[in-house]
């Protein structure tokens, strides 16, 4: 793997414990009962899924930084598919999280477009990569 790919790759792995965090901070609400958590569907479903996607993102990103030295890609192609690749897991979990801060909250605010914006980095840099692979 080249410097760039395995600073990226340490990048990744500093997050793990972050969304491990996470998972503990979800499942201790389902335990005390916390108000504005369980009492709030859509808060709890968004939060549930906004750990999902971080943890699955990670992973794909991780297994995907292999593969992007092996592209037919160049050095500036190569580096923006690396940043897109690592904006997903960050952007996509953010819009869910931050979204539904409050308890009080029913309804996602206007930031639940970062989900879509973390959606629009995946599918580029995994259609860059995938170009650059064959």
């Amino acid at each position: 793997m080249s410097p760039a790919s395995l600073s990226t790759a340490g990048v990744l792995l500093i997050t793990v414990p972050t969304i491990a965090f996470g998972g503990v901070s979800l499942l201790s609400f389902l335990m005390r009962n916390e108000p504005g958590y369980l009492d709030n569907p859509v808060r709890r479903g968004l939060w549930r899924a906004g750990h999902a996607h971080a943890g699955v993102l990670v992973l794909f990103a991780l297994v995907a930084m292999l593969y992007v030295d092996q592209a037919d890609l160049s050095d500036g192609w190569r580096s923006l598919t690396r940043t897109l690749l690592v904006a997903a897991p960050i952007l996509m979990p953010l819009g869910f999280f931050l979204s539904v801060v409050r308890p009080s909250d029913t309804r996602p605010s206007k930031l639940i477009w970062l989900t879509f914006a973390g959606g629009a980095c995946l599918a580029a840099g995994t259609l860059t990569l995938g170009i650059g692979l064959v």
